[in-house]
Formats: structure tokens, sequence, C-alpha cells
């Protein structure tokens, strides 16, 4: 009788256990997904107001500060900071790290340092904005008569605290940021070039079995690259022509560095063969490739199972082994008991 108390005592805990991980899931989902999130709706937003004369047309410039400086030197910027909130709200504004790699361009984490950073001061870095109020703040950049040459990177934030969940169990605190990225380059002389080159273009299909046209690019100049543009399809299957479509933003690249660039499709479009035309930019450099691509055929039944396998994580292995202990130890039990009585 011991032996088969015990064996029920390890199925109730097995399913004990399986029930409380289902449980606390469900609750961390329904927090997440909650519309009374703290600080919903609560939005602020951030624009640079200055470029040099010398980059108006450059709309990277415009969006960015993109400069090559010459060391001693100082430049002054503003950003314009706004609460679009229908709420007054406190605003920090400070300057971050920054690094690219891998095609991205990446921010370090809370208020991480570089040389950039400590470069660059602000006329004030605490704003209090009522609900649809806009503030500019000065930002001053300048570089020691001793900096090394190179291009540094890093971002201006405008930080606030969205506000803070009441229930102390849950200790949730909601930071909303944005911010105006920093491309300072310092050097003798004048601007390093800026150009890349398309060494590749093919044709593939993501695991949904969408359609891509992807771009293997590569930085040849010696200034930080942000690449954007379109594709066009013409002279598919009957004479079928398609787009334009816009590359996925966020491919930058550092000088020498390689990445891809991707263009979503349409899962609907033939396989071809298709003309296709891609054209690539960054700032004022600009590159067109053609190529004649056909795109591979998609196998829905492995797509599938490739999509089911790639969302497996430990969680949802954890409870298919629970699952399948609790179902063995189910039919197991009655044997066990005959053989004991």
């Amino acid at each position: 009788m011991r032996g088969a108390r015990r064996f029920g005592v390890l199925l109730l805990v097995l399913a004990l256990v399986q029930a409380v991980w289902v449980v606390s899931m469900g609750q961390e989902v329904s927090r997440a997904l909650s519309p009374q999130s703290p600080g919903a709706g609560t939005v602020i937003g951030i624009k640079l107001l200055d470029a040099p004369v010398s980059r108006r047309a450059d709309p990277r410039a415009r969006a960015y500060i993109v400069d090559h400086l010459a060391p001693g030197s100082t430049i002054e910027r503003r950003v314009e900071v706004t609460n679009e909130s229908p709420t007054p709200m406190h605003v920090d504004v400070y300057a971050a790290a920054a690094t690219i790699g891998q095609g991205k361009f990446t921010f370090a984490p809370q208020r991480t340092p570089n040389e950039l950073t400590g470069w660059t001061s602000f006329d004030t870095t605490a704003l209090e904005l009522q609900a649809s109020e806009t503030a500019s703040v000065r930002t001053t950049i300048h570089v020691p008569k001793d900096a090394a040459a190179g291009e540094r990177y890093g971002v201006i934030w405008a930080q606030t605290d969205m506000g803070r969940d009441m229930d102390p169990s849950h200790n949730l605190t909601v930071l909303g940021r944005v911010g105006v990225r920093m491309y300072v380059d310092v050097g003798s002389g004048g601007e390093p070039p800026s150009d890349f080159k398309i060494e590749r273009l093919y044709a593939a299909r993501a695991s949904d079995g969408r359609e891509e046209v992807r771009a293997q690019i590569r930085n040849t100049g010696r200034r930080a690259l942000d690449i954007r543009g379109t594709l066009s399809l013409s002279d598919g299957p009957d004479g079928l022509r398609a787009g334009p479509f816009s590359a996925t933003p966020g491919t930058t690249l550092a000088p020498g560095d390689r990445a891809q660039a991707v263009v979503p499709l349409d899962a609907r479009l033939p396989d071809g063969p298709w003309t296709v035309e891609l054209t690539l930019k960054s700032g004022l450099v600009e590159h067109t490739e053609r190529a004649t691509l056909t795109f591979p055929t998609f196998d829905k039944a492995g797509a599938v199972a490739a999509s089911v396998t790639g969302q497996g994580h430990v969680p949802i292995l954890v409870a298919a082994v629970l699952s399948a202990l609790t179902l063995t130890l189910s039919l197991l039990l009655p044997r066990f008991l005959r053989r004991r009585r």
C-alpha cells in the first residue's frame, strides 16, 4: 500500500506542476496584452530641426546628426520634443552610446556612455511638457583637439516614465524613449567618401512562404550607411508587372561591412521568371541592379512543420514532457495496483 500511495502522490505532484505552469503562463500573457497597461496611449516624439547647409539635400542629414568634424571644432543642433499624449509629462533628455555591427545600428542599454556622448551636452536635460506641448533642446557637440580620427555613433534620447503599476506585487515601471541617431566622423581635411556595392541579387522565400528578394551589399566607403530602397518586377508570366515594393528598413553598414537588404513581396505572385530591378540608396548615394530571377517553389507542408518547430521553446517542451509523464503514470498505476494486490 505504501508503494501505491507514493505512486499516487507522484502523479498528483506532476499534475499540479503542469497546472501551475499553465496558469502562470496565462497570467503573464494577459498582463502583457492588457489594455490597462501603464502608459497605454502615451506617446512622445522627437525630431531634428537643423542640418548643415552642405547637406540640405541629404535625407539622412535631415533625420539624423550626420557630420564630419575637425579636431577642436564645435557644432550645435536643435531637437524638438513633443508630448503627443493628453496628459502632462516629464521628459529626460540625454545622450547614450550606439554601435554598428551585423547590418544593424544597435542602441546601448540605458545611459551607456562612449566618446561621443562625452562630447555632447544640452542646454536642458529635463522637460515638463503639458498635453500636446512641444519644446526645443539645443545640443552641443565639442570635439577635443586631441581626438583620434574615425567615426563615432550615439543617440540623443528623450525618455519619459510613463507611470508605475500601482499593484505593489508587480513593481512594474514602463519607460518610453525616442531618439535621434548621431553619426559623427572626426578627421582633418574633407569629408570621407560614402559608397556601397550590390554584390549579389537572388530570390528566396520567408518561413511563411512569402517571396523575398535579397541583396548582398558591401560598404565600400569610409562612412556608415543606412540602406533603403525599392524593387519592381516586370516581364513576369503572361507579361505581369508588380511593385514597387519597399526594402525592409533597418539595414545599417559600418565601413567595410557586408549585410543583406531584404525586400518582402507577396506570396500570391507566380514563381517567375521575373525581371527584377532593385534600387538601393543611402543619403545621396544610389545604385540600381537588374537580374532575371525565379522564386523557389513553396513546400507548404515543410513550411508548416518548420514554423511549429521554430516555436517549440523550453516552456512548450516542458509542458509536453509533463503531459507525457502524466499519461504514462495514469496507465501504469492500475497495473501496479493489481500486482500489489
